[in-house]
């Protein structure tokens, strides 16, 4: 892991810089395709991914290694050759398994927030889940370890395989001529994230579009039917860590009120939107049904609300950088520290951003606590720094008057 932190010191300041130039070139063009509260959202969302990845809160189902030590077959020299091929078992892995998370109902879980950005761009590309690690996609890595891929490579080319996927969320790249029958272009993963009829759960693959055009998920982007971008069933929240689970307790709610003892178990394995009939009308749940009238989920916000939440997202990125930079000195209740405040924080500050009525106060008790554990708690790494104990009361003092500021000020929702 230490390395794993090493990497994101390097790739996330990458990801942000290029996400910045998306945004200058979009105003520059008067063609920009984010929105404030959207990106943030997206870019609060990977943060909350990247510290359950980097934590190993994975449920690890199946390993790897399991496969390759009973499974393989032969065993090959390290090569660049054996590279290209564990990159293809990698890639053929990520379609198999991206194709069960759009196909299954308990799976979309692992998915939803992904697709759950209104907007499709670079930052949006960083919404991943932290329910994504129960080890089920390792079971399609199982060619990888007939042909004895190693254990080592897979770890290496796991991670690559993963930010190779960033640069194709963008609205600013047109079609790519003869590269759209080799590799996944930004015109076919638009199609993948639109949620009109022509679209919907196409264009599954990660890397190589072969699988999508061998196993019939393939569509073109048309030139008269414009993406529309979401989910069917729209969010409407900007707090990644609901989202995550949104779709989870919709379908706990159902297998509760239905009434069908055969139901109750298949609502979880049944493919994704499907409900126990007795529960759609008992509990119907808004769905897109013309996506050329969606309205998409905003608010009227003033400027304090625009500047709460822009302190917010630059201490978070000051706090991950100190977690990532220190994280091989870091004990466990460290990290568990670093966890609590960046999580509380999303949640805190992006609950404030959905106007929810309860937030104010949420936040006014996370800034009473934080001050409570720099005044007891002498042996975290968060508060034995002196300098760290002046950020950070720094830190919650501006919390509190901006908190204070945005009691006077509450967002008007727009639809």
């Amino acid at each position: 892991m230490d390395t794993y932190a090493n990497i994101l010191l390097i790739t996330i300041p990458i990801f942000l810089v290029l996400i910045i130039v998306e945004i200058s070139y979009g105003v520059w063009k008067n063609d920009l395709k984010h929105s404030y509260m959207d990106t943030i959202s997206s870019l609060s969302s990977g943060f909350t991914n990247l510290m359950v990845d980097i934590l190993g809160l994975g449920i690890i189902i199946f390993s790897y290694p399991f496969f390759y030590e009973r499974l393989k077959v032969i065993e090959l020299e390290e090569s660049i050759l054996l590279y290209f091929i564990a990159f293809v078992c990698v890639d053929f892995a990520s379609y198999c398994h991206h194709r069960l998370k759009h196909s299954i109902n308990i799976f979309w879980n692992m998915h939803v927030i992904h697709h759950s950005s209104e907007e499709f761009n670079l930052a949006c590309a960083l919404r991943q889940s932290i329910t994504n690690n129960l080890g089920i996609g390792i079971l399609f890595l199982v060619p990888a370890a007939l042909l004895g891929v190693p254990p080592k490579m897979i770890s290496i080319l796991g991670p690559l395989h993963l930010f190779g996927q960033f640069w194709y969320h963008t609205r600013h790249i047109g079609k790519l001529g003869w590269l759209e029958y080799i590799l996944v272009t930004p015109s076919q993963h638009r199609v993948h994230h639109a949620i009109n009829k022509e679209y919907i759960d196409k264009n599954l693959a990660a890397i190589f579009c072969i699988w999508d055009r061998a196993f019939g998920t393939f569509q073109e982007e048309l030139d008269d039917v414009p993406c529309v971008y979401g989910t069917l069933k729209p969010v409407r929240t900007w707090n990644p860590i609901l989202i995550n689970f949104q779709h989870l307790w919709f379908l706990i709610q159902d297998a509760w009120h239905t009434s069908s003892i055969l139901d109750k178990l298949k609502i979880w394995f049944m493919p994704t939107g499907w409900r126990p009939r007795d529960v759609v009308k008992k509990i119907p749940r808004s769905k897109v049904e013309n996506v050329f009238n969606q309205e998409k989920y905003k608010f009227d916000y003033s400027l304090i609300h625009k500047v709460f939440v822009g302190f917010h997202f630059l201490t978070l990125n000051i706090v991950l950088y100190i977690f990532l930079s220190s994280f091989a000195n870091l004990s466990f209740a460290d990290k568990t520290g670093y966890f609590l405040l960046i999580f509380s924080t999303i949640f805190s500050f992006s609950s404030v951003m959905d106007g929810y009525k309860w937030s104010i106060n949420f936040e006014f008790m996370r800034i009473f606590i934080g001050i409570l554990v720099l005044y007891f708690q002498e042996e975290l790494f968060l508060t034995y720094n002196s300098s760290m104990i002046m950020f950070l009361s720094c830190y919650l003092i501006v919390s509190a008057i901006l908190n204070s500021l945005i009691l006077r000020s509450v967002p008007d929702r727009i639809n």
